[in-house]
């Protein structure tokens, strides 16, 4: 009987893109991980559970590091079945919503369980851009001191409208000498030490 009702489940979430109108996602996933998080984004959306998803996506994604669980889930030679009852076992535990248990199952029966953490990163996207935060990851070759810091989130404001906030992501890097490497939606700046040397080379070639 539990087996019926999780097979329908399934079939529900995965023809439910059929059957309604998707709620547009804020930004566009490419790939099949994309197709997968916008139909998660659209269910969620519609019971305006978005949050607690992303939540529960946590969850899952914890699971998935599990040595035990990446081990069968992540093994191409063991069943669909198996590695879909691995799944549900342990998010029984965590009682996730039926939007999450349903995506699980879904992944399962397409033999797609593999992309389950791309998936979970494309709505982590989704969900970033949807409360108008912008990606910005400061690649420096020593850490920033809090001044430092300070300092460039309030240069890197000048980049964003009214509406967005900064979701900063520091990076270490010795190999770039010094200055730093911006990257910030879909605009790149390299004030790298390195980078100023290989161009200074370069000039000094062509003299």
């Amino acid at each position: 009987m539990a087996a019926l009702m999780l097979g329908q489940q399934a079939r529900q979430f995965s023809t439910s893109v059929i059957r309604q109108k998707l709620v547009k996602a804020p930004i566009t996933v490419y790939g099949v991980e994309g197709r997968y998080a916008t139909a998660l984004f659209s269910a969620a959306s519609k019971q305006n559970i978005l949050d607690q998803v992303e939540q529960e996506l946590g969850k899952v994604s914890s699971l998935i590091k599990d040595p035990k669980v990446s081990s069968i889930v992540m093994n191409p030679h063991v069943k669909r079945s198996f590695k879909q009852k691995t799944f549900q076992d342990g998010l029984a535990k965590s009682k996730v919503s039926p939007i999450t248990f349903n995506l699980i199952n879904v992944l399962a029966d397409n033999g797609r369980l593999t992309i389950t953490a791309d998936v979970i990163t494309a709505y982590g996207k989704m969900m970033s851009a949807h409360r108008g935060e912008v990606s910005c990851t400061v690649t420096t070759a020593q850490p920033l001191d809090a001044a430092s810091l300070a300092e460039l989130k309030v240069a890197l404001k000048g980049f964003l409208e009214k509406h967005e906030s900064i979701k900063l992501v520091t990076k270490l890097d010795s190999t770039i000498l010094g200055g730093m490497i911006v990257s910030i939606g879909d605009k790149y700046v390299d004030m790298s030490t390195k980078t100023k040397i290989l161009k200074l080379t370069k000039l000094i070639k062509e003299t």
